[in-house]
């Protein structure tokens, strides 16, 4: 069995998770389908990655975050059900750890002031296949029948339990993670709760709050770009055999600066770096960062592509977002919600695809505009026709 990694783990009660995840299940409450079937899909995750972990160890530290992330998925879908079958989450688990196999220690608990809380461990570590099998059995048990019993409910978290401890995974954390990643996707932010990764530089190092960018493509096909009446950047083609628009891919740079106040593209071009401290300079505004934004920006537009340039939708798909998570890992905007990224996708998207066939001198203006709140009406950055008396 793999040593549980408890670095940063901190008691998560389990009736705070499952009434945080409620506002995230955007599914039909009265259809059990697609909730059993995605919970018996991230089983098989688990099946997966779990044994991955424990073979490779630290020699593969991904394997690790991915089964986490597949037991906080099936955590999620088990919450859901157990809503729509009305049974409590908690009593659920802890009627599951109350079991023969189990047995219980106080601990102190930073839940609450001088909390003590009651832990459950395994009394014998069962092999980590055994108990894999198991799960996957008592996950087939639930769609055996049109409405799960108690019973089987039951029978699936006790396996749930012992699956997660074998694994030697903190519980803690990946309640945690899942919370905030559901949370983050799902729950529209308040604007005063979101990062200003700004905040402590002078006006000259920060991205404007508000700007007015003139794009325009002449007779050779290539797109321009203007800041305050000069050229920046290069004139861009849409450097493929099948012309496809992404010459005009700026405006995704422009959308991630008006929403996620993140953009290094944008900060190299209008030479606002914040190079008065070393560490953001390199680490947060220069080469690697600016290629992850331009990678990620492909990678989404080859996605989008597929999808009909978002046009007429209002979600993108939690699989794409958590790829962008993936992306960003170690930079300041992994501090942003998914939810904002699929905010600044969507907006950008919009203006993109409102581009008119060119012409030569076709001009427009992408403009952002400071907005109070996140309400879907109030879009942040607009696609108008340039003219010239406003620049």
């Amino acid at each position: 069995m793999a040593k549980v990694d408890s670095s940063h783990s901190a008691s998560v009660s389990i009736a705070e998770y499952a009434a945080g995840v409620a506002e995230t299940d955007v599914i039909d409450p009265a259809d059990l389908s697609p909730i059993m079937q995605g919970l018996y899909g991230e089983v098989g995750g688990i099946m997966s990655t779990a044994k991955k972990h424990v073979r490779e160890g630290k020699a593969y530290p991904g394997f690790g975050r991915a089964a986490e992330e597949e037991f906080g998925d099936t955590l999620w879908y088990l919450a859901a059900l157990c809503r729509r079958l009305n049974i409590s989450l908690n009593d659920l688990l802890v009627t599951a750890a109350n079991g023969k196999g189990f047995r219980a220690e106080g601990a102190a608990s930073d839940v609450g002031v001088g909390a003590l809380a009651q832990v459950w461990t395994p009394i014998l570590v069962a092999p980590l296949d055994d108990t894999l099998f198991r799960l996957g059995r008592a996950a087939a048990a639930l769609l055996g029948d049109a409405r799960p019993t108690e019973a089987d409910m039951q029978a699936f978290a006790v396996c749930y339990l012992e699956a997660l401890h074998a694994s030697g995974l903190s519980f803690a954390n990946i309640a945690r993670r899942n919370l905030d990643k559901a949370r983050g996707a799902f729950i529209t932010p308040q604007i005063d709760d979101l990062p200003d990764f700004d905040a402590k530089f002078l006006c000259d190092e920060q991205l404007p709050r508000q700007f007015r960018i003139r794009i325009s493509q002449r007779k050779s096909g290539k797109s321009y770009l203007q800041w305050n009446g000069v050229f920046i950047g290069d004139p861009l083609t849409d450097n493929i055999a099948d012309p496809d628009g992404y010459r005009f891919h700026d405006v995704f740079h422009f959308a991630y600066a008006a929403i996620l106040h993140w953009s290094p593209v944008i900060r190299a071009l209008i030479k606002h770096k914040r190079k008065s401290v070393a560490e953001y300079d390199e680490s947060q505004d220069s080469g690697r960062a600016i290629v992850v934004e331009e990678g990620l920006t492909a990678w989404i537009f080859a996605k989008a592509k597929e999808l009909n340039f978002f046009e007429g939708q209002d979600r993108v798909s939690l699989g794409i977002l958590k790829t962008i998570g993936e992306f960003v890992q170690g930079y300041e905007v992994d501090a942003c919600p998914l939810k904002l990224w699929e905010r600044a996708i969507l907006e950008g998207y919009s203006v993109f695809v409102r581009f008119e066939t060119p012409r030569e001198g076709g001009s427009w203006a992408i403009v952002r505009v400071e907005r109070s709140d996140m309400r879907p009406s109030n879009r942040w950055i607009e696609l108008a026709p340039f003219r010239q008396s406003r620049c």
